[in-house]
């Protein structure tokens, strides 16, 4: 007797085992499930300038593939087109500009800054101009982009001159290889210019005056949709990942191994192959409050935004989970 109930007993813990160990295998299996969701695919756009390498190197070296995420990356040649096509649902992040990031959120399109780039922007002379100072240049044809980052940056160089945005006469060229071109030619007496068209234009006989990295200002950032934000917040994060993958390369490579790719699938002529200097990358960070609350000052002084936006109100902080 007593051994039927003893094997009874038995019988029921088996059970019991049995049916706990398939319970624990397939919670097991939805976190598994869970923790290799498939990650939905991120388009961003490019600019043809410095900031763009980190993706272009991230794609090429199959880190965004490493971390199980598909970019898109497209490439512009005007900031009026890139947020164009951001505006229009055909991106979901950009490399852009506080300037940018303003305009949108003023004109009813929510973004949100998710880091600060290592762009360089330069005031640079062509060599046909006598002038060897910002102050030399009073009174003469200095090309920009509108209200943009490039604009921004030169009224940035005139103030510390004690001049003002009308010191000089502005002669607006949104393409950026169009503006180069122009300088070069001698069309113009000098230009504010993102790397790499800078050391190019040096690099073909123009010439440097001065620079965001001297004023210790930086305005750019990567900016993504307040829709992406909220609803690929795990695909933006592993993005990251494999930009600072990018970041360490770059800083860490010699650049002979991989500016043949730069120039080819960045968009760059190839004169950037010699000229180009690259910047101490860093990885990725939220930007500094007085780079987004200047901007911002600067908007609301000329005008062209009324809402005097916080850093709260534009900087979103993916890193802290």
């Amino acid at each position: 007797m007593k051994v039927k109930i003893l094997k009874k007993t038995w019988c029921k813990l088996a059970a019991m085992v049995m049916a706990l160990t398939v319970f624990l295998a397939g919670c097991g299996g939805q976190e598994a499930k869970k923790e290799t969701k498939e990650l939905q695919p991120l388009a961003i756009g490019l600019m043809p300038d410095t900031d763009s390498l980190p993706f272009i190197i991230a794609r090429e070296k199959g880190y965004f593939a490493e971390e199980g995420l598909t970019v898109d990356l497209q490439q512009y040649k005007s900031a009026m087109d890139r947020d164009s096509a951001l505006q229009s649902g055909n991106l979901d992040g950009a490399i852009s500009d506080m300037l940018a990031v303003a305009f949108a959120k003023s004109g009813g399109f929510d973004v949100k800054v998710t880091s600060f780039t290592d762009g360089s922007y330069k005031l640079i002379a062509s060599g046909s101009e006598p002038a060897k100072s910002v102050k030399e240049l009073a009174g003469k044809d200095v090309s920009v982009s509108r209200n943009t980052i490039i604009e921004y940056v030169t009224d940035q160089i005139l103030g510390k001159e004690g001049m003002d945005g009308e010191s000089v006469n502005k002669v607006i060229i949104p393409q950026i290889p169009t503006r180069l071109e122009m300088l070069q030619n001698g069309k113009l007496s000098a230009a504010t210019l993102p790397e790499p068209m800078a050391s190019i234009a040096i690099h073909n006989g123009c010439r440097y005056i001065t620079g965001s990295d001297e004023l210790g200002i930086n305005p750019g950032v990567i900016m993504f949709t307040s829709e992406a934000a909220e609803k690929k917040a795990e695909e933006i994060k592993a993005l990251y990942r494999a930009y600072n993958k990018a970041v360490a390369y770059l800083n860490n490579t010699p650049r002979e191994e991989y500016m043949d790719l730069v120039i080819e699938k960045g968009g760059f002529p190839p004169a950037a192959k010699e000229a180009l200097k690259l910047p101490d990358y860093h990885e990725a960070a939220l930007p500094k409050e007085s780079d987004v609350v200047d901007c911002i000052k600067w908007l609301n002084d000329k005008g062209l935004v009324k809402d005097k936006y916080s850093y709260k109100d534009i900087v979103l902080d993916l890193f802290k989970n």
